[in-house]
């Protein structure tokens, strides 16, 4: 497969997951206001959950090609989910003075993604 079929199955999932990353935040938003950054919280655990899913799909060999493991991987859950927008909610709370909801966005953040990670990973390896 060439360089630019690569690149465009990321482009592919970026975009998807992008637009995804764009709806969930502002649902919560809608849903929850903008005392925290729920948005960011949220797509970073759907996001880790899907990555568990997806590392084990590939170790069971349910699914190995790499187009969808550069769509989803790459593309779709590197749109998705997201570090730097995390950084900068931190430091926002943080000039704020919020230093409690910027702890319980740290740790909830690093918990609940590293735990939802392991569900998925673990619902498909023993299936």
């Amino acid at each position: 497969m060439g360089q630019l079929s690569v690149l465009g199955f990321i482009a592919l999932g970026g975009a998807f997951g992008a637009c995804s990353r764009y709806l969930i935040s502002e649902f919560c938003v809608m849903l929850l206001g903008r005392g925290f950054p729920y948005g960011t919280l949220t797509v970073n655990v759907i996001g880790s959950f899907i990555m568990g899913l997806l590392i084990a799909a590939f170790e069971t060999e349910l699914m190995v090609t790499d187009p969808w493991r550069q769509i989803i991987g790459l593309g779709f859950l590197g749109a998705l989910t997201t570090f730097s927008t995390f950084s900068m909610d931190n430091v926002l709370l943080m000039q704020q003075g919020a230093f409690f909801k910027m702890g319980l966005n740290v740790l909830l953040n690093v918990v609940l993604s590293i735990s939802a990670a392991w569900i998925g990973f673990q619902l498909l390896m023993r299936s």
